[in-house]
């Protein structure tokens, strides 16, 4: 009798990187620009859980104050047609507070810590962490998912140094926030850059301040990683994310019309006239000393709160006679830095 040996099938190999979908998280102080610089990723249709996008020209989903109306329009975008490469939701600790709200309200409770013992916290991160796989049927489609977050400052004890100290983390409760860190294949921390300088009477002093950057890697002062090789600090600009999100990302993608998901097609957001200068000028001067160089002369002042205004707030005909003249202001700028014997760029 003759017997027959079933073979066993090849191992299936793959070699070399896999290009595919990002997972991102772009977290940083309010006001930073993390929804303008989101608006600019390829082809961004932005879910605004707390309605801070109106100043934008983005794609937006009408409906997303309700947890069911943010799943709901989750799987629209899985099922329905359209042209969308990237699902900017904005933010990650308005949609924790619209997923609070539906659990409450589904067990008629007055906050989650009316579940007791602690058990309104695990039924938070059990429903979102259904939520982050949710998003599966994105990536599986070709999309990015990048999530926006404020940052706040928390008080951080090392179990291995003595003593504690002060660190940027994501604005989400403890049981939120290291799901979405691990789920992430890059979390970024954007910032102002503040340097510092000696006055005449020898006491320190921040200058600048307008200067935004992106931390790509994780240090003692804010949370951040990534799995592309980036350095540590990147130009808070979209051109620094191609290698995240490929070539795409340096044009912004353009944008259309989702039949019965997003309203009428838009333009993709313009440039504030603060991300115009400093892509004008950040490689070419020492942006500290432009600032500096605009107080002096009196197109810049302080608020009444204290802070110095925006750049945005400069007049327009000074701000086009800058852009139009790019060498002859760097000129000007260094030539008063180096008067006032400051850092001049090269």
């Amino acid at each position: 009798m003759q017997t027959t040996t079933k073979s066993t099938p090849p191992l299936a190999i793959r070699r070399g990187k896999i290009t595919r979908p990002q997972k991102a998280v772009v977290y940083g102080p309010e006001g930073v620009g993390k929804s303008t610089l989101a608006g600019r990723l390829p082809d961004p249709v932005f879910l605004d859980t707390e309605g801070g996008t109106h100043h934008l020209d983005v794609v937006r989903l009408d409906a997303a104050s309700t947890w069911d109306e943010i799943t709901s329009a989750v799987t629209q975008l899985a099922k329905s047609e359209h042209p969308f490469k990237t699902l900017v939701i904005d933010t990650a600790d308005w949609l924790e507070k619209r997923l609070v709200e539906h659990l409450c309200r589904k067990s008629n409770k007055d906050s989650i810590e009316d579940f007791g013992y602690g058990k309104g916290w695990v039924i938070l991160a059990e429903e979102f962490a259904r939520f982050l796989h949710s998003l599966d049927a994105l990536l599986d489609r070709g999309m990015h998912v990048v999530f926006l977050a404020h940052a706040t400052v928390r008080k951080f004890e090392a179990p291995d140094q003595a003593g504690s100290y002060d660190r940027f983390e994501l604005k989400l409760s403890k049981q939120v926030a290291p799901l979405l860190k691990e789920w992430a294949d890059v979390v970024l921390f954007g910032n102002y850059v503040t340097k510092v300088a000696e006055k005449d009477n020898g006491k320190l002093r921040g200058v600048g301040g307008k200067e935004r950057v992106l931390f790509a890697t994780h240090s003692a002062a804010y949370d951040a990683k990534n799995r592309h090789g980036l350095p540590d600090k990147l130009p808070f600009t979209v051109e620094a994310l191609a290698p995240v999100f490929g070539a795409a990302a340096e044009s912004g993608g353009s944008v259309a019309a989702m039949p019965e998901v997003a309203g009428p097609a838009a333009k993709a957001p313009a440039e504030s006239l603060a991300d115009r200068i400093f892509a004008a000028f950040q490689h070419k001067a020492d942006m500290a000393n432009v600032v500096d160089f605009l107080v002096a002369r009196g197109q810049l002042g302080f608020t009444q709160e204290g802070p110095l205004e925006s750049i945005d707030n400069l007049d327009p005909a000074y701000a086009a006679r800058m852009l139009s003249e790019p060498d002859r202001f760097i000129a000007a700028v260094n030539e008063w830095a180096a008067a006032n014997q400051k850092e001049v760029a090269s």
